[in-house]
């Protein structure tokens, strides 16, 4: 949900900001041996949005606190559902969450295992990628794996589809545009002798371009339904639209970096290309003027090194100070800015 802070003016008269924090954990087993370990069996907080929901909690604090020193309204987003489509951003939006009063800009931080605590990273522009889903259902006729010419084997059928709809992006994509395919489940219910009935294939689609992102997911559906046919089966196929790419706004990230800059010095500001990850931020960012930064958590020397998304992710706790801190600094500068 939302909450809202006022600064010592009256709210309906002055500028206003939003800091935005996810909650959401993964199904994923924790490893055992750590103090906060997840009590719930099976979710663990594995890409940081607990952390990033501590900064926040600890940025509205230190603005509580100061109070009398800033002026305008800032506008916390707790927000749900970020890990999977359609995500908590669009119905906190239509929610009227940037409403009443109205956010002029909106910021928020991602833990990233690539950059070391103490430094955060800035990108201007096209930041990261959409992202869909594909589900891919190949139908054959099941049999025996020694009579392979009385069936029409779904397993052969799936290999030939994940091959051939690489060239998807090997060749039909314009090779300055990134994109990616990659199935990351295949479920065949057969046996080492046993031909099974059906092939499930489940993939994500991710590009920067929005007239290549339908174009795409157009001939991925052609493509899969059409090899299928030839090779004697059939195809279904479901496309789930997810979240459209982030791009971050020049004069926020200049107000975001800056105020980084001020706060922890140049040499803990580094600039980050764009990345083919996604990010529901990005309904905010077609909303307002955002940005969206990354907060290092690496230390190579505590063994704190495993990406988000393994059961070994861990961050060091001493970002949750510079997230915290950095996070209401930015909100007072925003607040300047206007």
């Amino acid at each position: 949900g939302a909450a809202r802070s006022h600064g010592a003016t009256d709210a309906a008269a002055t500028p206003s900001v939003a800091l935005r924090a996810d909650f959401d954990a993964l199904p994923i087993e924790e490893v055992d041996g750590r103090e906060y370990r997840s009590e719930n069996p099976g979710v663990m907080h594995a890409c940081g949005h607990d952390v990033h929901t501590s900064c926040l909690l600890t940025a509205l604090r230190i603005l509580s606190d100061a109070r009398d020193q800033w002026h305008g309204t800032v506008t916390a987003l707790f927000q749900p559902a970020e890990e999977r489509a359609p995500g908590g951003a669009r119905g906190m939006i239509d929610a009227g969450a940037l409403d009443n009063p109205s956010v002029h800009r909106v910021f928020g931080q991602h833990v990233n295992t690539e950059i070391p605590v103490g430094s955060v990273g800035f990108g201007s522009g096209l930041f990261m990628a959409s992202a869909d889903e594909v589900y891919i259902t190949v139908n054959g006729r099941g049999g025996h794996a020694a009579k392979p010419h009385l069936a029409a084997d779904p397993v052969a059928i799936a290999s030939q589809l994940i091959v051939t709809l690489q060239q998807i992006v090997s060749r039909a994509a314009n090779p300055i545009v990134p994109s990616v395919l990659t199935f990351g489940r295949i479920i065949g219910d057969g046996a080492a002798n046993v031909i099974p009935d059906s092939v499930r294939i489940d993939g994500t689609f991710r590009t920067v371009d929005e007239s290549w992102r339908g174009e795409a997911l157009d001939r991925i559906r052609d493509v899969a339904i059409a090899i299928g046919g030839a090779l004697g089966g059939s195809v279904d196929v479901q496309i789930e639209r997810g979240y459209p790419a982030l791009v971050n706004d020049d004069g926020a990230t200049t107000i975001a970096r800056d105020a980084a800059i001020e706060y922890l010095g140049a040499d803990r500001v580094v600039d980050l290309p764009p990345a083919m990850w996604a990010e529901d931020f990005a309904y905010y960012a077609l909303e307002r003027p955002s940005c969206f930064f990354n907060l290092g958590v690496r230390n190579d020397d505590r063994g704190i090194v495993h990406s988000v998304h393994t059961s070994r992710f861990d961050v060091d706790e001493h970002a949750l100070a510079v997230g915290s801190g950095l996070m209401a600094w930015i909100a007072i500068r925003s607040l300047t800015a206007d």
